[in-house]
């Protein structure tokens, strides 16, 4: 039921909005929305005993009543890498991507709002995301995507039925298109970036390790870094289960060497990141030059206690092929953290602690690095 949906809410602002009539972005300061949603600490979870899907944790999902969209997205293993590292499998999503878990939440929203069509901007693995679950959804989806974008992504947004538009320029400029249509009427704007919901989908990420780890986190969630959909994610399951009594883990950010305004952010103790130039990197899904979040992943990090690192291409190339040599074949993106953090790391940012990665895009997108 619509009424019960709770507000957008500026964080920046204090600006709130019913999210049935909002306009995509907050209209005084032009951010991305937060929801004004916690959920309640007394309601038990109980997820064994919800679906095998990342509805599993309803209790603490901001869309109430009964839900239709799933393609069994979620509950995705847990594998040890090294005697306290552990690897979450998200390149096993029906996607082959962790961005499954914020597309469903914005297409469950979206067939209930009943828009016209769908609008979204990707570099790749969030449009497919979002093309696949309206497929499912029932609901026309249109991808504004960068022309120098994948054509395996590509061809698996067509596949799902998806129109897709391929912009001049780079990621900012396919952002840049999308919303320029995003707030024509009949549009849902099924943006990974600025529309929340998708956050509430990606924070499934640490519940099911609290759920895999018998109810605990690890001292680590270490998380690759571009727009922070997944820090993001992580930081709102880590703040809500911390109402629940459980131990927070510190927030480790990995940046491309090439593309790392947050960590340049970070190490010189600045609230704000400023834009950097767009340099070709190995890691395209962190490649982001300006991320709209980016005040809020810096506070997030810092309030874990944890640092955002960089890895140059090298050491992903690397790290890409070290984790294949293992069985697990993975995007260049999806093994930035284990080339920030794994053995063959210049340093131990671990320091000995217990932390889980997430191999979070597959292989078959992309090939090897070159």
């Amino acid at each position: 039921m619509t009424h019960a949906l709770p507000d957008y809410l500026c964080s920046e602002d204090g600006t709130r909005a019913d999210v049935r009539t909002a306009p995509w972005c907050c209209p005084v300061c032009g951010g991305p929305w937060d929801l004004d949603f916690t959920p309640d600490p007394a309601i038990p979870l109980e997820p064994a005993a919800g679906p095998h899907s990342l509805w599993r944790y309803a209790p603490a999902l901001p869309l109430p009543g009964a839900f239709s969209v799933t393609l069994s997205e979620g509950h995705t293993p847990m594998l040890p890498l090294g005697d306290r590292i552990h690897a979450k499998l998200d390149f096993l999503m029906p996607t082959l991507s962790f961005k499954d878990r914020g597309a469903v939440m914005l297409a469950e929203l979206a067939r209930r709002l009943g828009p016209a069509r769908v609008v979204a901007d990707s570099s790749g693995n969030a449009g497919a995301s979002v093309a696949a679950y309206c497929a499912r959804a029932g609901l026309s989806c249109e991808v504004f995507v960068p022309e120098g974008t994948s054509e395996k992504k590509t061809a698996q947004m067509r596949a799902y039925g998806a129109e897709v538009r391929l912009v001049p320029g780079g990621r900012e400029a396919a952002a840049r298109a999308a919303g320029a249509v995003a707030d024509e009427p009949g549009v849902f704007y099924a943006s990974h970036v600025f529309n929340p919901w998708f956050l509430h989908g990606t924070k499934t990420y640490v519940y099911e390790i609290w759920e895999a780890l018998g109810g605990r986190l690890p001292e680590v969630l270490v998380v690759p870094v571009g727009n922070g959909t997944l820090l993001l994610g992580a930081a709102l399951a880590v703040a809500e289960l911390g109402r629940r009594g459980v131990r927070a883990p510190a927030l480790v950010g990995v940046q491309a060497e090439a593309v790392s305004p947050l960590a340049a952010a970070f190490a010189a103790g600045a609230e704000e990141a400023e834009p950097v130039p767009s340099r070709p990197t190995l890691a395209e899904g962190i490649a982001i030059p300006a991320p709209p979040r980016g005040r809020q992943i810096l506070a997030a990090v810092r309030k874990s206690g944890g640092t955002i690192l960089t890895v140059p291409d090298a050491r992903i190339r690397e790290a890409q092929r070290e984790l294949a040599r293992r069985g697990l074949f993975v995007e260049p993106t999806a093994a930035a953290c284990w080339a920030a953090v794994g053995p063959g790391a210049p340093s131990d940012p671990l320091q000995g602690r217990t932390a889980v990665l997430p191999l979070c895009g597959a292989g078959a997108k992309s090939g090897l690095a070159p």
